[in-house]
């Protein structure tokens, strides 16, 4: 119980300034803060891939800003749009490492470098994705919204699904607290929030339809995410990205489902936009 009561409020505090501030503020102001988040969220990846160096590591820390402002450059051209779908692809192959989760586990420079590679083009797409999103007409900064509160709901309802009736194990090699009736209350929790959020957005029929079958898709991403972080902090040997929120972790903790979400989402909401218009 007190894991919980950590955990919910270090949510109260955060969730009202995360919601403030995606629906209040400009796209450009809101590139800047996840800019300095994801940018946090890497160094705590450097970490836990084993890259002993604060030199090294505050280099590829300088050459992921450079990337971020390279993407914002680009965010409106094809080639911002290609690495939101090459991000999106990723997490495809991120369910073949996870098969192989004895790949890349041994601590070399080779598989450090490999990590750190897997690290940036999880959270780059992510970040062009987000833009993608809130910059997006009309109403981005609402469908940024949507898409976080799907990733929110789908973690909320697993803790307590998970809690109450998780029996069997849904990865137990990679991450043996997470289990299957945990995921099917991430899918439950992620249809309602669709069905009412997708109303109050205005989406109806097979718009709406369409819209929860998106929403279902993107938690599944952001399942994967959430295993993908699980198997490097399990090679890693290491419990939690951080300790920067109290019974949260790291930045890349509470993170680690969205780098997986974002892309999936902007790829399917503009796909969904050409099948049903505006």
């Amino acid at each position: 119980m007190s894991a919980l009561r950590q955990r919910v409020m270090t949510a109260l505090v955060l969730a009202p300034l995360a919601v403030a501030a995606i629906v209040l503020l400009p796209t450009g102001a809101i590139a800047v803060i996840a800019a300095a988040a994801f940018g946090m969220a890497l160094w705590e990846w450097t970490r836990m891939i084993g890259m002993a160096s604060q030199v090294t590591r505050g280099a590829a820390l300088v050459a992921f800003a450079a990337l971020l402002g390279l993407l914002w450059w680009q965010r409106d051209t094809a080639v911002g749009w290609g690495v939101v779908v090459a991000g999106a692809a990723w997490w495809l192959l991120a369910l073949v490492w996870l098969r192989h989760f004895s790949f890349a586990a041994s601590p070399t420079p080779e598989n450090v470098a490999i990590k750190l590679a897997a690290g940036a083009v999880a959270i780059a797409p992510a970040w062009a994705a987000l833009l993608h999103i809130h910059g997006g007409e009309p109403r981005g900064h609402l469908w940024t919204l949507f898409a976080l509160l799907l990733v929110w709901a789908a973690d909320t309802f697993a803790y307590f699904a998970g809690r109450q009736w998780g029996r069997a194990k849904l990865a137990p090699r990679i991450s043996p607290g997470k289990t299957i009736a945990g995921a099917w209350g991430a899918l439950g929790g992620t249809v309602l929030v669709a069905v009412v959020g997708g109303w109050l957005l205005g989406e109806r029929g097979v718009a709406l339809a369409l819209l929860i079958v998106l929403a279902l898709i993107t938690t599944a991403f952001s399942i994967v995410g959430d295993l993908f972080e699980s198997l490097i902090k399990r090679q890693g040997n290491t419990k939690d990205s951080g300790s920067l929120f109290p019974g949260h972790g790291g930045l890349f903790d509470r993170l680690d489902s969205v780098f997986a979400a974002l892309p999936v989402f902007a790829v399917g909401k503009a796909a969904l936009d050409l099948m049903t218009g505006p």
